[in-house]
């Protein structure tokens, strides 16, 4: 007898650096050790750089992966990017409708719109939808003034966000602020389809942290001597970093102090303008691949979190779980409360600063860089302490697979 199908339908999926693809490829390997046949629909191209070209078919830890032209045209316009997703979207509802023997089907947020096609398959075939939210839209581009509350766009959007919350059985939401965002839209009694959990850390991957003096990523870019604070990951205007560079340019005659901001992004080019038009304290790096992300997190003393004032809720921070793992402190840049400021205060591992608030940024760095560094450290291990226990893959992956798994007919 064949093995019951899952179908996972999302844009990105590892190889590609993006962190949606790579949870999803972790949950996907765990639904297929759990006797599942896991079909993942992606794109053939990279989601940042559409010049890269993986594999149309392969089986990675068990989970058949098709990848579909026509998918990813890279970010030079919103125009180019819905043709993209849209196109992509097209090809994987078509080839889900046909099959077999489907049990369920998974969908993201990537594209924003992929519940609308997880609704047509789950209705047609008449199998449980599963709804994994990675941030809300139009929500964000409402918050980040892109688009009007009542324009076309987000009315659409919004249609399509009703009926993927009615369809779905279970939705997965990564914090208590997104959950309670979902459960406002829901109909009375529909509560409990809601699941809150963080997505995990890698930390499997991530190893122990990595003493300085031992770090070749420190040596081979000079950061000997030097007290890194570090931005890694997706560089985007939720997460703003002006309040940071402001006061890293106060503090340019400290020739200890270096802020590193590692990734790519649209909010990229303020990082790259600061340093072209000379910054000396400021550094960019492009995205490191993932096999060197242990030396590269490690080689911070401090990692900073940004947070938009009016995304919480939104946008998750799952930057700060890498950072955790590596035991060091955290660095926040945003409001409070949210789901980071929940973190450093229940744990003590770390700093808070608000947005436009350069004064206080250029005092609590002079701060971090005063601690002692057996302090530091200490912050350091009970971050990492967090991530081994409550926040452990172990533990947020088997959640998240048991839910996957209700009410899915073996």
């Amino acid at each position: 007898m064949p093995k019951p199908t899952f179908l996972i339908i999302s844009q990105v999926y590892v190889p590609d650096p993006a962190s949606v693809g790579q949870h999803i490829a972790d949950a996907a390997a765990e639904m297929a050790r759990r006797g599942f046949r896991v079909v993942v629909y992606a794109s053939a191209r990279g989601y940042d750089d559409p010049s890269k070209r993986y594999p149309a078919r392969e089986t990675l830890h068990g989970v058949e992966v098709r990848r579909l032209p026509l998918s990813s045209f890279g970010k030079s316009s919103i125009a180019v990017r819905l043709l993209a997703q849209w196109l992509f979207l097209a090809q994987a509802v078509l080839r889900g409708l046909f099959t077999r023997p489907l049990a369920a089907v998974m969908v993201s947020t990537s594209p924003p719109f992929c519940g609308l096609g997880g609704v047509i398959i789950s209705l047609v075939r008449g199998v449980p939808l599963k709804y994994w939210l990675m941030d809300l839209n139009p929500d964000q581009m409402v918050a980040l003034g892109k688009i009007s509350e009542r324009s076309l766009m987000a009315r659409v959007f919004n249609l399509f966000n009703r009926w993927t919350y009615r369809r779905a059985s279970d939705i997965v939401v990564l914090d208590r602020f997104m959950g309670e965002r979902i459960k406002d839209r829901l109909p009375r009694g529909a509560e409990a389809k809601v699941h809150t959990m963080p997505p995990w850390p890698h930390e499997d991957q991530i190893g122990e942290s990595l003493a300085h003096e031992a770090n070749p990523f420190r040596t081979e870019h000079g950061l000997d001597g030097k007290f890194v604070v570090m931005y890694s990951g997706n560089h985007s205007p939720a997460n703003p970093l002006k309040t940071l560079l402001d006061a890293a340019e106060r503090l340019r005659d400290d020739p200890r102090l270096l802020v590193l901001c590692i990734g790519g992004g649209g909010g990229k080019k303020e990082v790259d303008d600061r340093v072209a038009a000379g910054a000396r304290n400021i550094r960019s790096l492009p995205y490191q691949p993932f096999d060197r992300i242990r030396y590269s997190l490690s080689a911070a003393d401090v990692h900073v979190v940004s947070i938009g004032d009016g995304v919480v809720g939104i946008v998750h921070p799952c930057k700060v779980y890498g950072a955790m793992a590596v035991s060091r402190p955290i660095l926040l840049l945003g409001p409070n409360p949210c789901h980071v400021s929940d973190l450093i205060a229940a744990h003590r591992i770390g700093w808070h600063i608000g947005h436009g608030d350069v004064d206080g940024a250029v005092r609590t760095l002079k701060e971090a860089m005063a601690t002692p560094e057996a302090e530091l450290r200490a912050m350091g291990e009970r971050a990492a302490s967090v991530i081994a226990g409550s926040l452990s893959k172990r533990e947020l992956m088997g959640r998240y697979c048991d839910v996957m798994e209700r009410g899915v007919r073996k």
